[in-house]
């Protein structure tokens, strides 16, 4: 399974970007294997419109079935959620360790989304 995690830098050891969105990088762990990669997504910080469907297109194309943020907003949540990725969040810390949460069993999965759009 391939996690995605919004994040400030590219790397596991970044903190975890509260906005998925305008997230500077994702992060994806795939648990398969233990390898990490890294997707730029500074296409979308200063976008208009259309940050949240394009960086969910972004996640979708990588791979992912679990996408863990600070936050999402309800295009990018509807888009993630149609494409069958599962959504947590995370209030603070590393990749590493929202990663390490998400294992343990310690993050609470979103419904809908838990922000108003352009967050």
């Amino acid at each position: 399974m391939k996690i995605g995690v919004s994040a400030e830098q590219s790397t596991q050891d970044s903190t975890v970007d509260p906005r998925f969105g305008r997230s500077k990088y994702f992060m994806i762990f795939d648990d398969t294997n233990g390898n990490w990669a890294s997707i730029d997504n500074t296409q979308n910080l200063q976008a208009a419109q259309g940050a949240g469907i394009q960086s969910a297109a972004n996640v979708v194309n990588a791979g992912c079935e679990v996408l863990i943020s600070g936050h999402c907003g309800p295009k990018a949540f509807t888009a993630l959620n149609a494409a069958g990725v599962v959504v947590y969040t995370v209030s603070s810390g590393t990749v590493q360790n929202a990663v390490e949460s998400f294992k343990q069993g310690k993050l609470s999965k979103i419904e809908s989304a838990d922000v108003m759009g352009h967050w």
